[in-house]
């Protein structure tokens, strides 16, 4: 008579933030910073599908001179939409509130931010201004482009105006409130010996950009208010005719929606230092430059928008003004582009997909900056005004570098974030093709510019349809870019590999807790005792061969 073996214990899974609680509820009501993040990511990804779909419609469109895809009204509602889906609702949120929202109590050692209610708050916020700018969408669309000029916004346009008002006005305060609850969790959650100057320069890049978030979104706010106000009540804020000033409108919405390139753009800086230290095996080369200027890029950047107004009739004073102020703000930001350059000199570059997005981030950030300073120059700004420069300058800025360095953040800490390794060779690929199809599409944009053509128009002379069916070419490029990533990220959820602590292997403290981690994140407080990027003396910190990232 034989015996059954006896069977081996089965060990219980580990819990994590993602398996401690089950149901909708449990993600409706959490105030755990991990999975309010995941839901800003879903939140943000419906918002850039949307507002890419709007693009790709405007790109086909201007394939033939005559555009003959949709009629002029229709144009106009597709580019406003665009603009408003894609910068209210996917670029200011994108990075601050999915990979910021996530990664700053791991990066400081805390068990969450400062303020976890709020943080859940915030996202509630933004998802009902969402459904706001929704219903203006389909109740015939929005027609004013979306920095919302008066006296057509406040008085002309017959588009549903006051819902897109609305929709933004209360997604507004999700950024003030996320703003606040990173600078008081910044200042008052940082683990033992985290001192300021040992702090990540992804979280220097988040408490700028917060700095802007709380300083400059109520003006907007109350720019936007006042519109919605005399398009409802017939007040006189900028109408002539009752003794306003149409003008006041724009150096109200400047003032905020310069600073707000820069809560696009600033976060993606932060990402680029992280990945280029971990990926070239370097400390940040003169760390304490890179982050005072993440603070001086903040601070700068209010001081700059009337260089948007160079054709409103200010004063030649004011112009060369605003001009050299936006010289001085470029300086900074070459800081952080030669400090990054030095630190990849001689260092152990490996090019893994996160590092490639940063790579292509610096080149893009590189081009929109260098024609950033041709926009600051007088002469040059008076030819190109409205023109399809402008368009090529800032898409190379807030898509090009924004949303590069947010897809090279989602890939570095993706293990971090789901617990699974995504394939390493789509990842290169997707980077490459995107980073290809965006200048496909958008450099034939500076000749277009150039050589005179205006923004905003449906149709145009047939000498320049050569260029526009490369743009469009590119588009079609670039979408494949941005699908990619989100088809083997998807899979990788499910059938990806399972990550280790530390895969990469990087010297922040996110990397000291398990993947994914336990919903307050560390068992044990962490200590800090070695300076930011030291990968020769962070205590246990994994050898290259432990990289776990594999073909």
């Amino acid at each position: 008579m034989t015996t059954a073996a006896p069977t081996p214990p089965q060990t219980l899974p580990r819990e994590h933030y993602l398996n401690a609680t089950y149901g909708i509820r449990s993600w409706l009501l959490t105030t755990d910073h991990k999975r309010i993040a995941l839901l800003y990511l879903a939140s943000v990804t419906f918002f850039f599908m949307l507002g890419g779909i709007f693009a790709f419609i405007i790109r086909l469109h201007l394939l033939t001179p005559q555009g003959s895809l949709v009629s002029p009204d229709t144009y106009n509602r597709l580019f406003t939409m665009h603009g408003v889906a894609m910068i209210f609702f996917f670029l200011v949120p994108s990075i601050p509130a999915v990979l910021g929202n996530f990664l700053i109590p791991l990066m400081i050692g805390a068990k969450d931010l400062a303020f976890p209610k709020l943080n859940l708050l915030s996202w509630y916020l933004n998802i009902i201004g969402g459904c706001f700018v929704l219903y203006s969408f389909s109740t015939g669309g929005l027609d004013t482009g979306w920095t919302f000029y008066t006296p057509f916004s406040s008085i002309y346009s017959n588009s549903a105006v006051t819902p897109a008002i609305i929709g933004i006005f209360v997604n507004g305060f999700s950024s003030i409130l996320t703003g606040l609850n990173f600078i008081v969790t910044i200042h008052t959650m940082r683990a033992p010996g985290l001192t300021w100057f040992r702090l990540p320069l992804f979280v220097w890049s988040l408490y700028g950009t917060s700095i802007i978030f709380i300083l400059a979104t109520p003006v907007v706010a109350t720019a936007l208010s006042m519109v919605a106000l005399e398009r409802v009540f017939h007040l006189g804020f900028f109408n002539p005719a009752l003794g306003g000033d149409p003008i006041l409108f724009q150096h109200l919405f400047w003032f905020y929606s310069h600073p707000v390139v820069y809560i696009m753009v600033l976060p993606a800086m932060g990402v680029v230092s992280e990945l280029i230290a971990t990926f070239a095996r370097k400390p940040v080369f003169g760390y304490k430059f890179v982050a005072g200027s993440s603070i001086a890029i903040a601070v700068l950047g209010f001081l700059v928008w009337g260089h948007h107004m160079f054709v409103s009739g200010q004063s030649t004073y004011s112009a060369l003004s605003f001009s050299l102020l936006s010289y001085l703000v470029a300086i900074p930001s070459a800081v952080k582009v030669f400090n990054w350059t030095s630190t990849l000199y001689k260092g152990s570059i490996s090019y893994d997909a996160p590092m490639l997005y940063a790579l292509g981030t610096v080149g893009l950030f590189t081009i929109g900056g260098l024609t950033g300073l041709i926009l600051a120059s007088l002469g040059v700004d008076m030819h190109v005004h409205d023109t399809y420069f402008v368009v090529a300058h800032f898409h190379y800025i807030m898509v090009g570098a924004s949303v590069m360095g947010y897809l090279g953040g989602i890939h570095y800490w993706w293990p971090k974030i789901s617990g699974k390794l995504y394939p390493r060779f789509l990842g290169q690929i997707a980077a490459i093709v995107l980073f290809l199809g965006f200048n496909l599409t958008f450099f034939p944009q500076f000749i277009l510019g150039y050589l005179g053509m205006p923004r905003r128009y449906h149709s145009y002379p047939p000498e320049f349809q050569v260029l526009n069916v490369m743009s469009t070419a590119g588009a079609t490029i670039l979408a494949v870019g941005y699908l990619l990533p989100i088809i083997y990220l998807t899979w990788s959820m499910r059938y990806g590999k399972v990550a280790g602590p530390n895969p990469w292997p990087a010297t922040g403290i996110e990397w000291k807790t398990p993947s994914p981690p336990p919903t307050e994140n560390f068992e044990v407080t962490p200590e800090v005792t070695w300076d930011p990027y030291d990968f020769l003396r962070r205590p246990d910190l994994g050898l290259a061969s432990d990289i776990s990232i594999s073909h």
